[in-house]
Parts: C-alpha cells; structure tokens; sequence
C-alpha cells in the first residue's frame, strides 16, 4: 500500500513547482494527493512528529522551515 502522505512529502522536496502550489494553496494540493483529515490536518499544522508517525518513518524525520528553489541556469547567483 502506497502512503500517500510520504510520496507528498517527497514530492515537496524535489519538485520546486509542487512546492510553490503547495505554498500557494496547500488545500488543493492536500486534496489531490487524497489524505485523510488528520494527515491534512498535520501538514497543514507543521506538526512534524506527527507527519513522521503517519508517514511511517516516527522519529527519524528531518525538515526545515523552506523551500528548495529550482533554477534552469548553472550560472545564476545565489
């Protein structure tokens, strides 16, 4: 069974758009990947213990309070 709250969580972390729909409006992302009210409830909450516990993986989840931004040009500055 695929946990659909991790393949989100994954999906933020590597698709800068994704996390900008997110950052925009969290509730339609929240819907399309089809969670539960408390899966929601926990993203919508930044409660990180329970995100770890509902994506299976408990204590050994690590985040940061950012996004991760993509650029299409090596050389641009940062």
């Amino acid at each position: 069974m695929t946990n659909k709250l991790l393949e989100l969580v994954n999906a933020l972390g590597r698709d800068a758009a994704l996390a900008a729909e997110y950052e925009a409006n969290p509730d339609a992302v929240l819907a399309r990947y089809g969670l539960s009210d408390e899966q929601k409830a926990a993203m919508k909450g930044g409660d990180c213990a329970a995100i770890g516990r509902l994506c299976g993986i408990g204590e050994n989840l690590y985040a940061t309070n950012g996004v991760v931004k993509a650029y299409d040009k090596k050389d641009d500055e940062y």
